[in-house]
Formats: C-alpha cells, structure tokens, sequence
C-alpha cells in the first residue's frame, strides 16, 4: 500500500516546503549510496548476480551511465531493469496535467511554460509515486520513431492549430517518461533508422520530431537488454548507438547450482494450484535444477539460444501440476509430486530448447536422457549411502511393484508395504512431514535410483501416457 502523496499543490508551497530538484540520475546515485551505506537490498528478488553483475550495475549507476544488460534469453535481464524503479524518489512533483513530467522548477515544454508565466507560485503541481517514472518497450520491426519519441497528433491540426505549433505533437513513450526509466528490451531488433533516432536522447538529451523547431531537454535514464551475439558489429546494432551507452554489463544464468535451486524456489508458481495445495518436495527442485543445468552444458543444444530460466519454471510447475491431477483423480486432499511426474516435463519443454541441426530427430531422447541423468545424481548425493536394504528387501521373493502418475499415493504404499528404514530416508530427502504423499515421494524415488544404480529392473508400459511402470529384481 502507497503511503499518502505529499501534501504541496502549488509552486510557491512546493518552494516552501524546501523540495530540491534532482536530475533522476542524481536521484538513483543519491539512493543507491544510502541503501549501500544500510546495508538495505539494492535490487529485490535479484538471485546469483550478488559478485558478478551486480558490482558493474552499481559502479555504473554512481557514476551516472545509460547502460546495456547483455546476454541470452532468460537471465533475468528484464527483472532486473524493472528493480532499477525501487532507487528513484518515492515521490516526485510535476506540473499538473503535463505529458512530459515537467518539474514545477524548470518546466521544458510550451504549455507548461506559458502555464508557469500566467500563474506563477499558483502554478498547479501534483505528485507523480516512482511506480509511475518507469516505461518499457519490446523492440519490434513494426516499431516507429512516432512510437519512441513522437509525432505530429493529426487530431490537434484538425482542430485548427498550424503545422509549426509545438502543441500539435502527440510525444513518444521516451518523452512521457521524463523524468524516469525507460527500458527497451531486445534493442537491436530496432531497424536502424529507429536506432538513430536514440542518438540525441542518449548524447544531447534531447528529441527531434520531424520538422519541428523544437528541442525538449529530457531527464532519463535508458536501459537496454539485447542479446550479445547482435549487439557486435556483425550484428544488428549500429555504431554510433553502442558507442553512447556508457556502460555494457554482462549477465548470466546461475553459476552453482545452489543460486539454480534458490531461483526456481523463489519464482516458481506450485504452491496453490485450483485450490489443491501443491507440494514439490526438494529432492525433485533438484533433480529439475540439475536437469535444466545439463541441458544448458550438452554439445546437442545450441549454445549461442542459450537455455531460459523460465525452462527450469516451466518444468517444476508442470511436475507439481501432475501431483495435483492426480491428486484430483484419486480422490486426495493433498498433492505431493513424485518421479512419476518427471517424463512429463519432457514433451513440455521441448519447444524451449534450440538443438543442433544434426540432432534433428532426436530432441526427445537427448532430453529423455538428460532427465534420467539428473535423476541418477541426485540420487547419489541423497541416497546413494543410504541403507536401502529395507526396500530392497520387498523383492527377494520375486515380488514386483507398479507405480505411475495415476497411482494415489495411498495405493502405492499398500502396493510396497511397510519399509524398514523408511524414515531414514525420509530424513535423506529433508523430509519432514509425515504424510501418505511425501511418504511415497520418498519411496518412489529411493525406487527410480537403485533401477538407475542398476540394482533393480524397470519395464515402462509402451503406448501409455500414464507413466505406469513395474520395478522388480
């Protein structure tokens, strides 16, 4: 909830009240260093760029530099451009009723210079919240000049006003956003005759609009994201834009797979879904984290696409949508997601990886793969000591056990029967609940590692999208 706006409505009580205008690059080196100097987060809900992108990002911010964020898709440039809006002011005066954001102060744009001439201390001012000082655009191919920066308003000449008035211009998404952040994401996707009507904001500070005699000094700071492979000279970004930015920062996808398992901890959407509370237990978070990372290291994945965090999202949401269908289907009040749910995620993220030509015909088995490898080293560092001999033990006599997604979890305990050692396991897996689901997550997956150990034998049921699966010795 946003506290009460300041209480100032005109330019004399704004005078009186001691305001102090600041450029919005003062602003954000002003707050930045006072959330340095606490201790405070700079950039909320940021994970794994602490001592490496984040350094650059402030060094360039103190020191007052238009920047670009570059790397592959999903690193969460975008994310961290929008934090940049918590460092502003939380409240900054403006002219009542202006486009522009003109300060009270210095007013830039026609109306509101005849407006401060006519009123004086009576000029009307009201509070604009740092919410509000951030703008953002998708560079496309179909995006204008008239869409960044403006054009003549067709409207205002019908309603008299000659060509040459300054009023007849309907202004772009980068001047109504003086004052603030304005971010394009994708920045080389920009044609270059877009590109070059960024020359002036970035290095003169000010715009052009076709014909016009006209020269708007803007206050912004201009964040860009583009991909590292097209921002280069061989790329489709022209010179004299790079050269303007006064700072390009690297970003990157997690390095350890610690800072892996934090990111789809804190963005991962599984914990209610359609009512049913959904539970991934850790050792499947893993077993995804490692997944997505091998993904990213495998020779038969095109590694200049890169692979997006929103990979390892997409596949715990899809794993904690299984447990809930089946959950749904067996009549449970409680879904907890089991190995049985991993194959899943496979047909589902396919589309999200780029494969190298000479894999084609094969996506499905290197992924296939991959999952079952990530499976097998998770299982190593839970359970690969564990004493499983309890389990083990259930097929001495030849006995067999089928589990698969439609199997409840209640069904599947009755099908293995009581474990001796089950909550040493458990305890492995960091599970601390006592409930029928998280106790056949642990099972099912102390099962799915000794086939993987070669310990025991699996046969999948071919044809069958339902997982099913039989373990025996």
């Amino acid at each position: 909830m946003r506290p009460s706006t300041p209480r100032e409505t005109t330019l004399g009580g704004l005078r009186t009240s001691g305001h102090v205008q600041r450029s919005v690059k003062a602003e954000i080196r002003h707050n930045l260093l006072t959330r340095l100097r606490s201790g405070e987060p700079r950039f909320p809900g940021i994970v794994g760029f602490d001592d490496t992108v984040l350094p650059h990002l402030e060094r360039a911010l103190l020191a007052g530099h238009d920047l670009v964020l570059l790397g592959e898709r999903g690193q969460g440039k975008t994310r961290l451009i929008r934090t940049l809006g918590g460092l502003l002011d939380e409240w900054t005066p403006v002219v009542t009723g202006c486009e522009i954001n003109d300060h009270p102060y210095a007013p830039v744009c026609v109306r509101c210079r005849r407006l401060a001439a006519d009123t004086g201390d009576e000029l009307p001012v009201s509070w604009k919240h740092r919410d509000e000082r951030y703008g953002e655009k998708l560079a496309t191919p179909d995006t204008s000049v008239g869409d960044l920066i403006g054009d003549v308003d067709p409207i205002k000449v019908a309603e008299g006003r000659t060509l040459g008035d300054p009023e007849t211009v309907h202004y772009g998404l980068v001047p109504r956003t003086n004052r603030g952040i304005f971010s394009i994401n994708e920045l080389p996707d920009l044609a270059e005759r877009i590109q070059v009507s960024l020359l002036n904001v970035l290095e003169e500070r000010d715009v052009q609009i076709r014909g016009y005699a006209l020269r708007l000094p803007l206050d912004v700071l201009l964040v860009a994201s583009a991909n590292p492979e097209d921002y280069t000279n061989r790329g489709r970004i022209i010179t004299p834009l790079k050269d303007r930015f006064g700072a390009e920062i690297r970003t990157h996808y997690p390095l350890a797979l610690d800072t892996e398992l934090a990111l789809i901890r804190q963005e991962a959407d599984f914990a209610d879904l359609g009512g049913v509370p959904a539970e991934v237990p850790e050792h499947l978070v893993e077993v995804i984290a490692r997944f997505t990372r091998l993904v990213r290291e495998s020779n038969a994945v095109d590694a200049r696409s890169g692979v997006s965090a929103r990979f390892a999202l997409a596949a715990a949401e899809t794993v904690a949508a299984g447990a809930v269908r089946r959950a749904a289907l067996a009549g449970e009040d409680h879904a907890v997601a089991r190995v049985c749910d991993l194959p899943a995620v496979v047909p589902t993220l396919m589309g999200k990886v780029e494969f190298e030509v000479s894999e084609e015909g094969r996506e499905q088995e290197v992924l296939e793969h991959l999952l079952r490898r990530a499976t097998a080293e998770t299982y190593r560092r839970t359970l690969g000591t564990a004493d499983l001999s309890g389990l083990l033990d259930k097929f001495d006599s030849g006995e067999l056990v089928e589990s698969g997604e439609l199997v409840g979890a209640a069904e599947l305990l009755r099908r293995i029967g009581q474990v001796r050692g089950l909550a040493k396991i458990m305890e492995r897996l960091e599970m601390t609940g006592d409930s029928p689901g998280q106790a056949a997550a642990a099972l099912e997956f102390a099962l799915e590692g000794l086939f993987l150990s070669r310990r025991l034998s699996k046969d999948v049921s071919e044809g069958r999208a339902d997982g099913t699966a039989t373990y025996r010795t």
